[in-house]
């Protein structure tokens, strides 16, 4: 399948999975992530701690990554799992709008440049290291919590494509990644069973208990101390 295609069925898994590809933005206020992982960082973590009601903070910083990871990861995964292909997620590739009320949204320009299926952690990392770098300088939170938040976003789009999509190929990219020498090895337990679906205990705390109201995520670090 083309590109579009593929988007085109990818979004039927749900909303998560929902990119718009086109020569036109689908909306006003669509900008690059470059512009995200600069100048707009921290009036966006802002605004992601106004809406959690935790501050422009750590957690803050925390969350928000967390939510642009989940995202990068159900787009690419879920192409690699409809078409055996990923689309070339760098930031300057990947554009991005906030509206007045949901999550984030993302938005690919056409022509967009494919990559194979393996190119998956490559490219979806790739694009992370540049805002992981801004936050930790920024906002002190630690490579271990991001990383963290990069698997934990990982095993959340799988579980969900595995629910809607046939076939083991995202499963084989995403234990590949996990796994000893993947790239994110050393964040957590991995377990994949046929019929069974996955489980994951990631070894950090993405920090969102300490939202008012927040609670514990079902594979955080903490439920097993």
């Amino acid at each position: 399948m083309d590109l579009d295609e593929v988007l085109d069925a990818l979004a039927a898994v749900g909303p998560f999975f929902t990119v718009p590809y086109g020569e036109e933005p689908p909306g006003a206020g669509f900008r690059p992530l470059t512009e995200l992982y600069g100048e707009g960082l921290g009036p966006y973590v802002t605004e992601v701690g106004r809406r959690i009601g935790s501050g422009p903070g750590r957690v803050a910083a925390s969350t928000a990554q967390f939510g642009l990871v989940s995202r990068l990861w159900s787009l690419g995964l879920g192409c690699a799992a409809l078409g055996g292909r990923v689309p070339d997620l760098a930031p300057d590739r990947v554009w991005w709008q906030l509206p007045d009320g949901g999550s984030l949204r993302l938005w690919l320009p056409a022509p967009a440049a494919v990559l194979p299926a393996e190119a998956l952690g490559e490219t979806v990392l790739g694009n992370l290291a540049v805002l992981d770098t801004a936050l930790r300088g920024t906002y002190g939170v630690s490579e271990r919590v991001l990383r963290g938040n990069a698997a934990s976003g990982l095993v959340g789009a799988l579980r969900v494509l595995l629910d809607r999509v046939p076939g083991q190929r995202a499963v084989e990219l995403a234990a590949a990644l996990l796994a000893d020498g993947g790239a994110l090895a050393g964040t957590g337990e991995f377990i994949h069973e046929e019929g069974l679906g996955v489980a994951f205990v990631r070894r950090s705390c993405c920090l969102y208990y300490k939202v008012p109201g927040g609670g514990l995520c079902g594979d955080c670090v903490l439920r097993t101390r």
